[in-house]
């Protein structure tokens, strides 16, 4: 089998880079949920930034999605319309908070809600692209390579939102889970860490992983269609 290195480069640039941003936003959104709560650690440590050296995490930012892209491109398979991966855990000192258990839930929160923004906006702009806004001077390969950026850009975000939900340490869902359990039952979640981060890495490593993604595929297309329903409305064209 022949492999086309531009081809492929251009496959890694067009998954990768949303992915690469998209983390970025995420990990920013928690160390800026934490200064608006009275805790500044994250920023004295640099992670108040969108520059991925301050939050990539070599297996989860870099290996694991690179070779989610790579594996299918090279054995014929199908690509994805989203990865999922995650960066360095953004650090606070509870003791900063005003209202530590409230605010705990809402600096856990930011992450994904910063995907579903970024998910949203994009889906504007997938619509436009795919409905021909705007994109009359572009050639229609350039046309194509533009959506499909697009729409790899709303599916990436839909699944670190959806990823980062599930209740499993290390992710977003357990802290925002734990606002609402009993303190013993937070303090169990916090000391059987290690083994429910066994069992999230199985669901990642595992068919299971479709599963996660089913909805967040169908969140990205119901957006982007939702878009263009907006604009066919408006006598812009349609879907």
């Amino acid at each position: 089998m022949q492999i086309d290195v531009i081809e492929l480069l251009l496959t890694v640039f067009t998954y990768f880079i949303p992915m690469l941003f998209s983390i970025c936003v995420h990990e920013a959104a928690h160390a800026w949920a934490a200064k608006q709560c009275g805790d500044r650690t994250a920023e004295h440590m640099g992670r108040l930034t969108l520059n991925p050296v301050a939050h990539a995490d070599p297996i989860g930012t870099v290996i694991l999605p690179i070779a989610g892209i790579l594996l299918p491109k090279l054995s014929g398979g199908a690509l994805p319309i989203g990865l999922l991966g995650w960066a360095k855990p953004v650090p606070y000192n509870p003791r900063n908070l005003r209202n530590p258990r409230n605010d705990a839930f809402f600096i856990a929160a930011a992450g994904p809600a910063s995907n579903l923004i970024l998910a949203v906006i994009g889906s504007f702009f997938a619509a436009m692209v795919a409905m021909g806004i705007g994109v009359s001077s572009f050639e229609p390969e350039q046309v194509r390579f533009i959506t499909h950026f697009a729409m790899m850009f709303v599916g990436v975000n839909c699944s670190l939102a959806f990823f980062n939900v599930l209740p499993f340490p290390p992710l977003d869902g357990s802290k925002m889970l734990a606002r609402f359990l009993p303190v013993r039952w937070s303090e169990w979640l916090d000391d059987n860490q290690m083994m429910l981060g066994m069992l999230l890495l199985f669901v990642f490593m595992s068919p299971l992983r479709h599963v996660i993604l089913y909805p967040a595929v169908q969140l990205a297309m119901g957006l982007v269609y939702a878009w263009g329903w907006m604009f066919s409305l408006m006598g812009w064209g349609a879907l």
